[in-house]
């Protein structure tokens, strides 16, 4: 599923992408509760069995050291002049899926472009699952590298649903190189450094830098994700979490079938040996969400659909153990781990106001789900357009004035309407034991 952040020693729940505005007393609650999500490794001394295969019923699984590491693509960016002092007419904060797409559709229609982020080249970290539909119709099917025929929901161990919709992973190296090479063609400029605050002034905006530089816009575009780093809400954030520990892993097998992946497991008899973790998991229940690329390499995540507060690290982890152990899955190493947490619901920002958010600043991430990418990527034309077609005429509009249209593009009261019963849906999801969860995905599939 669509993740937030991932590093091999603690979890955040806001990314060190950005600096800060000025006013952020709403984001108190999110530091106070991120503290239960912190968990640390311990120095890597790994059991292994004879056959040199990580046991899941030890905690060495758990301080396994991924491979990967962190990469940079190879470009040549064309950097921001800071001698021509130019106002550009958009300045995109963030380097995500969605500020490189509204950077890549402004600058398509001639205007020019500033994409500001401390590492313009570097791999997202994310791992991007999407259904197949959804990127053929934004013409991005060549930046998925693993497709499957189908999904599979087990609801229990009785009852296992077949969904008929091919899904894919996101190959996001392809899909930020596409991105880049289109913003490099378009004529987009880079700045590499952290946004610490914005200064508004009638018909344009003053970005001051972490480096000493100030960027001028007409336009600004926070799309920083969840650190909000210029966009302002005034309501109290008490949102649900999403929270997930995955591993990309080599094993020596699965009992999965490598054309389908698995959307959800809800089936718990992994943990009938273990009392407490199964009074725990029948309270607040956890699924496993895997994506078979061979016999003996998958991903696997262990999450949290939705809950308030969010369930501890440690506990997530716990029950993944328990659950390998269980599919007498062995693990060989580990490429990639993931621990990630997405706030889900909560107020959106104030509409309208000068900064333009996108992405999971703006309130975008599906409070029932907590999916975003192609909802963010889907709505990245909604922005451009909107801001290609108030910029482009006579520019008779204030700095608010066109801030304002471009929100209302974006949110419209239809799907602000949508967004609440999405919310509703939450507070359902928020309720739910495992047997009610159950009860429930098996009359939604």
């Amino acid at each position: 599923m669509d993740t937030l952040l991932k590093t091999h020693n603690k979890l955040e729940f806001l990314p060190q992408s950005h600096g800060f505005s000025e006013k952020l007393s709403n984001l108190s609650s999110i530091k106070i509760q991120s503290q239960q999500f912190r968990f640390g490794h311990k120095k890597f001394r790994s059991k292994r069995g004879r056959n040199g295969c990580v046991k899941a019923s030890s905690n060495a699984l758990l301080e396994l050291v991924p491979e990967t590491k962190k990469e940079n693509l190879e470009f040549d960016l064309p950097m921001y002049d800071l001698s021509k002092g130019l106002v550009v007419d958009l300045a995109v904060v963030g380097g995500g899926p969605a500020g490189l797409a509204v950077a890549q559709q402004v600058s398509e229609a001639g205007l020019s472009v500033c994409s500001i982020d401390p590492s313009p080249k570097l791999i997202w970290p994310n791992n991007y699952g999407v259904w197949v539909d959804e990127f053929e119709a934004m013409d991005m099917l060549d930046c998925l590298d693993t497709t499957w025929s189908g999904a599979v929901v087990y609801v229990d161990d009785k009852t296992k649903k077949d969904l008929d919709r091919p899904y894919g992973r996101v190959n996001r190296r392809q899909l930020k190189s596409k991105m880049l090479q289109k913003c490099i063609s378009n004529g987009v400029k880079f700045h590499q450094t952290k946004v610490i605050k914005v200064i508004h002034e009638e018909s344009k905006s003053l970005l001051i830098c972490n480096d000493g530089v100030t960027i001028q816009a007409s336009v600004v575009l926070d799309a920083t994700g969840f650190s909000r780093c210029l966009v302002q809400y005034d309501k109290p954030y008490d949102p649900g979490y999403q929270v997930a520990y995955g591993i990309l892993a080599e094993v020596e097998e699965h009992p999965f079938d490598v054309d389908k992946m698995v959307f959800m497991d809800w089936r718990d008899s992994h943990l009938n040996n273990n009392l407490e973790l199964k009074e725990s998991n029948s309270k607040i229940p956890t699924f496993l969400y895997a994506m078979p690329f061979s016999s003996d390499r998958i991903f696997l995540e262990e999450t949290s659909l939705v809950a308030r507060p969010g369930v501890p690290m440690k506990d997530i982890q716990e029950r993944m153990v328990a659950r390998l152990r269980h599919l007498g899955i062995k693990v060989k190493s580990i490429e990639e781990d993931e621990r990630c947490v997405i706030p889900m619901g909560g107020p959106l920002p104030v509409l309208p106001q000068r900064v333009v958010g996108i992405g999971g600043t703006a309130g975008m991430v599906h409070p029932s789900t907590g999916y975003m990418v192609a909802r963010t990527l889907a709505a990245a034309p909604i922005v451009a357009n909107s801001i290609v077609q108030y910029l482009g005429s006579d520019r008779s509009f204030s700095g608010s004035e066109l801030s304002a249209k471009v929100w209302k593009d974006l949110w419209p009261i239809e799907r602000r309407r949508q967004r609440e019963f999405f919310c509703f849906g939450m507070d359902v999801l928020l309720k739910l034991d495992l047997p009610a969860t159950r009860r429930f995905f098996d009359a939604f599939f």
